[in-house]
């Protein structure tokens, strides 16, 4: 099975950074697209970012300039570079990823989330 593991969530003050990784383990043929997304308490779960197979990236106005999604391939992994953090950021991060499991078989999978909290 396929397993996505989170880490580098935790507690920051306003207008600092913090850098969250997601490593996809298991079997599967390809990665169509890995992302971020955040749910705050009380809140529905948004999208922060994506990036594409073939590196595209969108990201969500809200984060746009201080948000940066990267990848390694080798690793099968994504991460999140959160700058200039703001007290409206602070929810749990979830980590996507849309695998390619077989060759006609494409399945998105999450990851537990890791929380980030933003002090004022």
């Amino acid at each position: 099975q396929v397993q996505l593991v989170e880490s580098g969530g935790g507690l920051v003050q306003a207008g600092g950074s913090l850098r969250l990784s997601c490593a996809a383990s298991g079997s599967f043929l390809g990665i169509n697209a890995m992302g971020w997304y955040r749910q705050a308490q009380g809140k529905q779960r948004e999208l922060v970012t994506t990036i594409t197979v073939g590196g595209s990236t969108n990201y969500a106005d809200s984060v746009k300039g201080r948000f940066t999604i990267s990848r390694d391939n080798a690793k099968n992994t994504v991460y999140l570079q959160m700058n200039s953090l703001k007290p409206e950021d602070t929810a749990v991060y979830y980590c996507n990823a849309d695998l390619k499991l077989t060759m006609r078989s494409r399945v998105d999978y999450w990851g537990k989330g890791t929380l980030v909290t933003v002090s004022s």
